[in-house]
């Protein structure tokens, strides 16, 4: 009998979905025969220590998953479940994403006081994010309120919310719902209004790239329709090198043909369907938001094409001006 280590961020969610990923990978080892037993390592990350300025200004999406990575590189840990969005395009040599489960709710949603909605927000209204993302489009729907940084766990920042510092948040509605708070939510933000953070709502179950064993097992667990959608994602991000530094936003979702199943994507007579993807890159005040929408099959060829697309409009120079 085998146990694996699963390394995990100390923080409630991080902790909350590490243990319902287990629970699931319990499962599936008596249903296939997988000698493994899962025991959970918690370790701390740069991201979790600096929480006083934020992420933009100390190195963006890596400061979650850096120390959690190493620990993997040297055999310390098995495995980590990390919220997709957290994750760099590109990951350390040795090391792969093993898994992607199916997605939970991609959106962005508000917790306000007095549950009203964003429109019902009063001018003036206070409102905390950690997201240049989130920031960018929020400013850019309502400039009159102002957008004021929050960092932290999802429960310290109910708290700071609760204690008066803020008439509302935005938070990510996946989250929400795994730690079971999903009656804190005053507004979910649809994604054609707030454009997710790429991967926002999906996991990511990251091992070594020569772990075959836990591979075969995670390979069982792996959604393969939340896997392509990501894939197109993380390729839009990687060729615009973005992160947690910049505002970025891209979703994927498959268009479904109405004589296909749900889990078909190809049939024997060709493609049953394809993917949209809608990417935006915008200025931290909101002013210019530049997204564009492709169709295709290839994930990685359609992330390529709405990058490029955008590149075209002046989302280098956005970029370039935000870094700088």
């Amino acid at each position: 009998m085998r146990t694996i280590i699963v390394g995990s961020r100390q923080s409630a969610l991080a902790l909350t979905q590490t243990g319902q990923v287990i629970a699931d990978l319990e499962k599936l080892s008596r249903e296939h025969g997988f000698p493994f037993t899962f025991e959970v390592r918690k370790i701390i990350t740069k991201g979790d220590r600096i929480l006083d300025v934020t992420l933009s200004k100390v190195g963006g999406k890596g400061l979650f998953v850096k120390e959690i990575e190493q620990a993997m590189l040297d055999k310390e840990i098995d495995m980590a479940v990390h919220s997709m969005k957290d994750m760099p395009s590109e990951l350390p040599e040795g090391l792969m994403n093993g898994a992607v489960p199916r997605r939970a709710d991609p959106r962005d949603c508000i917790i306000s006081v007095g549950g009203v909605s964003l429109a019902e927000l009063p001018q003036g209204a206070r409102v905390g994010t950690s997201s240049l993302r989130r920031s960018s489009q929020l400013a850019a729907l309502r400039p009159d309120l102002v957008i004021e940084s929050i960092r932290g766990n999802i429960d310290s920042r109910l708290r700071r919310l609760e204690s008066g510092e803020y008439d509302a948040i935005l938070l990510a509605a996946a989250g929400l719902a795994r730690m079971g708070w999903e009656d804190r939510v005053s507004e979910y933000l649809a994604t054609e209004i707030c454009l997710p953070a790429v991967g926002q709502g999906a996991l990511g179950i990251e091992c070594r790239e020569d772990d075959s064993e836990l591979r075969s097992l995670l390979a069982l667990y792996n959604d393969e329709n939340t896997s392509i959608t990501v894939k197109a994602e993380r390729t839009f991000l990687g060729v615009l090198n973005g992160g947690c530094q910049v505002p970025i936003g891209a979703f994927a979702v498959w268009n479904t043909d109405e004589n296909s199943s749900d889990v078909e994507i190809v049939s024997s007579q060709g493609v049953v369907r394809t993917l949209s993807l809608t990417g935006m890159v915008g200025t931290p005040d909101g002013k210019t938001i530049l997204k564009e929408t492709c169709t295709g099959m290839d994930p990685v060829a359609l992330g390529e094409e709405v990058a490029k697309k955008l590149i075209a409009q002046g989302a280098e120079k956005i970029l370039a001006d935000v870094r700088g």
